[in-house]
């Protein structure tokens, strides 16, 4: 909703500043989004004359001006400028607009500078209303009566000056969809005196000849009518144009002007018919199937009998309350005119305006509900309005239908504002505010009748009654008062999966993944791949033949990304998803999955000092980002273990056996799986590889144990600087690195603060069936800094450990 600060106090005498209405409009709940000040945009314009024009010596279009902007020389003489103008109207004597080198131009967003233009210096630019966006008049410069000052400011000249205020609004307050409302509110908030004139009727001269008829009452309440003979139609008054063009509107005629004003200043949208052009009397119905109608927006409408019209013996001649015909509107030749002020039902012009997709300010405010007290007020305001602006003689008004609702009055104890807000307002003040609101409160005990105003149609209780002094009083008098907590502590917002579910996707993100997000359903042919393709997860009425089955797996969608990403020539690709996965038709056989994939030179960054030596992905980068996840979620990790497929029972078939394995804590629970998809599996899905990846079960996750402690977390920082050997042991090639590294530890634990592999090496020097591994083992001394002899003795108890639990022995 837009609206200037001179229109507002057209309703509010109120010399309080335009930053202090601003604030105080968005404390009362209309939030103010943007406020616009053309007088600050248009300050360096002037209003300039044209001394002189002649032809460019260089291009045919094109006029050397000299310009008068009312400034002087030392000596006191005009002082001209000379401006290159390519308008078809400039001419000597032309009082126009002018602006000078350094001048932002809106409607260009360009700087002016001084130029050249084909060989002649131009120091500034004379402008049409279109670069100005005062208008979409670009065919000229702007043309300015003989009487202009020159050298004035344009902007004040113009009375460019007025701010524009745009307000957001809540869809309960249709009453403040007109700036009266607006003002109303704001006089409640003691910023002014609210101007609400009577509406005095205006006394009808002869009877209406057309005669209204309404079949279905539910979807018009009320309708009322009237005709003014001898109109003249033309522009109207300036007063008006400017009300128009601050808040974006274009001026049509002072007939559909008059219109428009009504719609913003009273929230009171209505629709002038010409009335030569109406054939017989007016039918409000239904829409039949197949009429059309070409609305004022130049677009034909098919209509159908959800659609409400307004009809004539001809046909159908507008959309109920969101927009007329083009066949009868007014033009410059009109003389006599129908002017409509009716009462639709909102939920039938929301239903009408979004199968037709018409959005107007008519339709705006309709589905919202206007006044119904207003429907025949406001058409005699009209029709005050017409006759001052186009003259004419009036008809007595036609009212169809009942156009007042019924008295509503809700009992208010004043206890509910200390209740629900848990502020003391005396009943004084609630009188003051209901009553510059438009509420009426009758009693003085702790019990009061509030009647609410026909305009405010979204308070129905007292809880909206206390919304309406609260805002009032102010939002910011309500104290902050904390819940109450109680003795237990208070349990934790998210479920336990739902924060593994944060954490998984947050560990995976920091690892350089790209979160996708894909249907729960694939074909049966992938869902057989990955273990599914079972009748119970079929579909009953799937969407599409693709998307028949639930997916017992998330990697199936990651490797189509994947392969949709390489069909375009991106395939080093990092993705994951974390959703649900489906084994079977219960709730027990739903499981939370987090599952990622990576291709190409994809791999994990910031590996640092590795055996493989390598950037491109491998099944060891699918084990950690697996283990990230797990680490997250809160898996213990002392507990975890990996399994081969020989080693794991059920191990799936989606997965290379030689370059996979499980995840697991004992064999019962098998968490997940990470390694390389099998290449039958890649040629099934039409797929390129190799590709890797890995998917944890997050609902397998043991939970951790709560262990009562009132000792407090302690950060220790060793004093002592750590050491690091590194040993290479030769092994069976059946051997795990893991076993390698968990013996190397138990030497001793709290020593050994961290072991990791850097090295494996197969081949010359090696026995066929042997393979090296090499580990960093790093010790942290707790008292003092270790002695050569106190580090060997350490070394050597690790290489025996290794050798006891292995086999192994160190490479020489």
């Amino acid at each position: 909703m837009k609206f200037t600060l001179s229109w507002l106090k057209d309703h509010l005498d109120t010399d309080e500043p335009l930053e202090k209405l601003a604030d105080k409009l968005t404390m009362i709940g209309l939030e103010v989004e943007h406020i616009a000040d053309k007088s600050k945009t248009f300050a360096p314009f002037t209003i300039a004359r044209v001394v002189s024009a002649v032809q460019h010596p260089n291009a045919d279009r094109l006029r050397v001006c000299m310009v008068d902007t009312g400034e002087t020389s030392d000596k006191g003489d005009p002082s001209y400028i000379q401006v290159v103008c390519g308008a078809p109207n400039a001419r000597e004597g032309l009082i126009s607009v002018f602006a000078p080198p350094g001048t932002h131009i809106p409607g260009k967003n360009i700087t002016l500078g001084v130029g050249t233009i084909r060989g002649v210096e131009s120091r500034g630019m004379l402008c049409s209303a279109a670069e100005l966006e005062i208008s979409d008049d670009h065919d000229g410069i702007i043309e300015l009566p003989a009487d202009a000052p020159v050298g004035a400011g344009y902007a004040e000249w113009a009375g460019l000056g007025d701010p524009v205020i745009e307000i957001n609004l809540t869809p309960n307050r249709q009453d403040c969809t007109g700036v009266h409302g607006i003002a109303r509110d704001l006089s409640a908030a003691d910023m002014g005196r609210f101007k609400d004139p009577t509406i005095k009727p205006v006394t009808g001269e002869f009877p209406c000849p057309v005669k209204v008829t309404v079949e279905d009452a539910s979807l018009c309440p009320g309708f009322a009518l009237r005709m003014v003979r001898g109109v003249k139609n033309g522009p109207s008054p300036e007063w008006l144009q400017k009300r128009l063009t601050s808040i974006g509107l274009r001026p049509i005629n002072a007939l559909v002007d008059i219109t428009n004003f009504m719609t913003y200043d009273r929230a009171r949208p209505l629709h002038v018919f010409d009335a030569k052009k109406v054939h017989g009397d007016l039918t409000i119905r239904r829409a039949r199937d197949g009429e059309t109608l070409k609305a004022l927006d130049g677009r034909i409408y098919t209509l159908d009998p959800n659609v409400c019209v307004i009809a004539d013996d001809k046909g159908v001649e507008s959309l109920a309350g969101i927009m007329g015909g083009e066949e009868t509107g007014c033009d410059e030749t009109t003389t006599d005119v129908l002017i409509e002020s009716a009462l639709w039902s909102e939920i039938n012009i929301a239903q009408t305006g979004r199968r037709l997709g018409i959005n107007s300010d008519a339709r705006y405010r309709f589905e919202r509900g206007v006044d119904p007290a207003f429907m025949v007020p406001g058409l005699e305001m009209a029709t005050r309005l017409v006759m001052e602006l186009c003259g004419g003689s009036p008809s007595e008004n036609v009212v169809a239908g009942q156009a007042l609702p019924e008295d509503r009055v809700i009992d208010f104890p004043l206890s509910e504002i200390k209740r629900l807000a848990a502020i003391d307002v005396p009943l004084v003040e609630v009188r003051r505010i209901l009553g510059h609101l438009g509420f009426m409160v009758a009693g003085s005990g702790p019990v009061v009748k509030v009647a609410i105003p026909t305009w405010r149609t979204d308070v129905q209780g007292k809880a909206d009654l206390v919304e309406e002094i609260v805002r009032i009083v102010g939002v910011d008098k309500v104290p902050m008062t904390p819940f109450d907590r109680g003795e237990a502590p208070r349990k934790p917002v998210l479920t336990s999966i739902q924060s593994r579910t944060r954490k998984a996707r947050r560990a995976l993100a920091a690892r350089g993944m790209v979160e996708a997000v894909n249907w729960s359903f694939i074909s049966r042919t992938q869902a057989e791949l990955f273990g599914g393709g079972s009748s119970e997860l079929a579909l009953a009425n799937p969407i599409a033949s693709d998307l028949s089955d639930m997916r017992p797996s998330l990697l199936p969608g990651l490797v189509a990304i994947a392969q949709a990403n390489a069909d375009r020539g991106f395939a080093d690709v990092a993705l994951f998803e974390v959703g649900q996965i489906f084994r079977g038709d219960g709730p027990q056989d739903q499981f939370m999955a987090a599952a990622g994939l990576r291709r190409g030179i994809a791999s994990s960054a910031g590996l640092g000092r590795h055996w493989s030596g390598s950037a491109t992905a491998n099944a060891l980068d699918a084990k950690a980002d697996a283990f990230a996840v797990l680490a997250a979620a809160g898996a213990p990790a002392a507990a975890l273990q990996i399994a081969t497929s020989h080693e794991s029972k059920n191990f799936p078939a989606w997965l290379h056996p030689g370059r996979s394995a499980a995840i697991q804590i004992g064999p019962h629970n098998v968490l997940g799986y990470f390694g390389e998809l099998h290449p039958r599996v890649l040629d099934e899905l039409k797929a390129e590889g190799p590709l890797l990846g890995f998917e944890v079960i997050l609902d397998r996750i043991p939970e951790a144990k709560q262990k009562p402690t009132r000792a407090k977390p302690v950060l220790e920082l060793p004093a002592f600087q750590p050491v690091s050997r590194d040993f290479a042991f030769i092994v069976d090639r059946t051997v795990k690195a893991a076993d390698i590294v968990r013996a190397a530890q138990n030497v001793d634990r709290k020593l050994v603060s961290g072991v990791t592999v850097f090295d494996i090496y197969e081949g010359k020097g090696i026995d066929a069936d042997k393979k090296s591994v090499a580990i960093a083992v790093r010790l942290q001394p707790r008292d003092r800094t270790f002695t050569d002899q106190e580090i060997e003795a350490v070394a050597g108890k690790i290489v025996a450990e290794v050798a006891k639990r292995t086999g192994g022995s160190l490479r020489g």
